[in-house]
């Protein structure tokens, strides 16, 4: 069988067994919008859950619309281009308008990367600024959430008049789906809060996973969080296999994120009859796979399918490297994840992004791990607890001497997109 995986920029095409594979596991169909921008401005003049944003707008000083960065394929021009003359006909001054990326804790977005976010004329014509989730003196203090999370919340955002969000709706390995709240928390949040919010004690719960919303902590905090920092209007949308727009949801903060959830669940899971010896996914291509950090998602993404004692094998092209000089300096600070995972429960120890390290952990407690990658070397990759590949063919065909010519092999070719549960 012959199965394209996303990789970078131009897919990794590659040749597996057939009578070995299951799936490909995929996105259920669902027809792209003919008309992704009339479809927002709809949604914005008849949202879920309260007024259209044309009314709040009206009378208000400021507007500050939080999108994403450049690690999410969000369509952001199709948003702003309803968003931003919505806000001036309702009498916002343009310069009165913040574009805010809420980087959370990944690095800034400038230059030809703003152009690719926003569009080369909005990036013109509008303030387009980043969060900074490191300097603390940016942000405002709000209080301690139920579960005693410290809130700071970018001041930027806090102060304008008219806050909104936008974003898309689609699984993620802690907060159950991404959207609504999280342009909020990590997105706009300070390290001082995300290192509680994403610390031991949200996500070595059981129920900080993929795709569960129900009890699971670091989604109620998140929507806690949220509503501490106010939050007046979201725009949020679904997207296919080939990144088209195809469902949007608007209004109030939890109502139209839900409205969401509820559009996306049943498209992005794919069953399969029982767990598999090999899975073999992908961390989504770009942006998602630039950094061995991203492409966390794409492991924990393929964790509910794989037998205990499992492999999984991901492609991904780990253009960027590692991650951030934190990230990279918790490899070399811990010389395996056992002693990792003593020094994070003890309380004293704190790195940032500790916490997709975390995430690593938990699936090589469950299997073993494969990567196949341009980006980074056999030895550097061995360096960083996993094994390493020259291609996914010579991967399956180790993983079928492991496991034997009868060995199931699930293929999840759209990775932490596709939401893989066993029947």
């Amino acid at each position: 069988m012959r199965v394209t995986l996303d990789y970078g920029k131009t897919g990794l095409d590659v040749e597996l067994p057939d009578e070995n594979i299951v799936g490909p596991l995929s996105i259920q169909p669902l027809a792209p919008l003919s008309d992704p921008v009339a479809a927002v401005a709809e949604k914005v003049s008849s949202p879920t859950g309260g007024k259209p944003l044309a009314e709040l707008a009206r009378g208000r000083s400021s507007a500050c619309i939080a999108i994403c960065d450049i690690t999410r394929p969000v369509p952001n021009q199709v948003i702003l281009e309803c968003l931003l003359p919505t806000l001036e006909q309702a009498g916002i001054p343009r310069d009165q308008i913040l574009i805010l990326i809420a980087t959370g804790m990944h690095r800034p977005n400038e230059g030809d990367e703003l152009v690719e976010l926003v569009g080369a004329e909005i990036a013109a014509n509008y303030r387009v600024e980043n969060h900074h989730g490191t300097i603390r003196d940016e942000h405002t203090f709000l209080g301690e959430s139920p579960r005693g999370v410290p809130v700071w919340i970018d001041s930027r955002y806090v102060e304008a008049d008219l806050k909104i969000t936008t974003g898309l709706i689609e699984p993620h390995l802690m907060a159950g789906f991404s959207g609504g709240r999280k342009l909020i928390c990590p997105g706009l949040a300070a390290l001082e809060t995300v290192k509680v919010w994403h610390g031991p004690d949200f996500i070595e719960h059981p129920k900080a996973d993929c795709g569960i919303l129900d009890g699971n902590p670091v989604h109620e905090e998140n929507t806690a969080i949220g509503q501490m920092a106010g939050c007046d209007f979201i725009v949020n949308v679904t997207l296919d296999e080939q990144r088209q727009v195809t469902g949007v949801v608007a209004g109030d903060m939890i109502e139209a994120f839900h409205e969401g959830v509820e559009l996306i669940r049943g498209v992005v899971t794919a069953e399969v009859a029982e767990a598999c010896d090999v899975v073999v996914t992908s961390s989504a291509g770009y942006p998602l796979d630039t950094t061995f950090y991203q492409a966390v998602k794409g492991l924990t993404g393929a964790l509910p399918i794989v037998k205990e004692g499992g492999r999984i094998i991901i492609a991904a092209s780990l253009s960027e490297g590692v991650g951030s000089p934190e990230f990279e300096s918790l490899f070399a600070e811990n010389p395996s994840l056992d002693v990792f995972m003593e020094r994070i429960l003890g309380k004293d120890y704190f790195v940032m992004d500790q916490w997709q390290l975390e995430e690593l952990a938990k699936v090589l407690r469950k299997a073993k791990v494969t990567f196949v990658s341009d980006g980074l070397t056999s030895e550097r990759l061995g360096e960083l607890f996993v094994e390493a590949a020259a291609s996914v063919e010579d991967a399956v065909a180790g993983a079928l001497e492991d496991y034997g010519p009868d060995a199931q092999i699930a293929v999840i070719p759209k990775g932490p997109y596709v939401l893989p549960v066993v029947a």
